[in-house]
């Protein structure tokens, strides 16, 4: 998504089923470790959930809007509610665990 700014983020939050926010820095190392991690599971395992990587320093009003204080941090909404948050340290295994059940409950019903 380019031109990225709060009122986009939140029609997508409220528009989609399944929204997965990923806020990084380019100066981050595990930030750029994971984030393609991350990206292969979503694409892989949950096809469904719509991702949206934003980067903090160049948007630090979405970031703090949202209450990000560390990078990585993951936001998963389902149905327009925050669902999980990571910050920092998270395994791709952590993620999945975590997403799958209630993606198994609105998605293959």
């Amino acid at each position: 998504m380019q031109n990225i700014d709060l009122s986009k983020i939140q029609v997508e939050i409220k528009s989609s089923q399944a929204l997965l926010l990923y806020y990084y820095s380019d100066r981050c190392a595990p930030c750029v470790s994971l984030r393609p991690k991350v990206q292969a599971l979503i694409t892989d395992d949950f096809p469904e959930i719509k991702t949206l990587f934003i980067n903090s320093d160049l948007y630090p009003e979405i970031t703090a809007h949202f209450g990000i204080f560390s990078n990585p941090t993951i936001l998963l909404f389902f149905e327009g509610r925050e669902f999980q948050r990571w910050s920092k340290y998270v395994s791709i295994a952590q993620i999945s665990e975590a997403i799958e059940r209630p993606y198994s409950m609105l998605f293959e019903a």
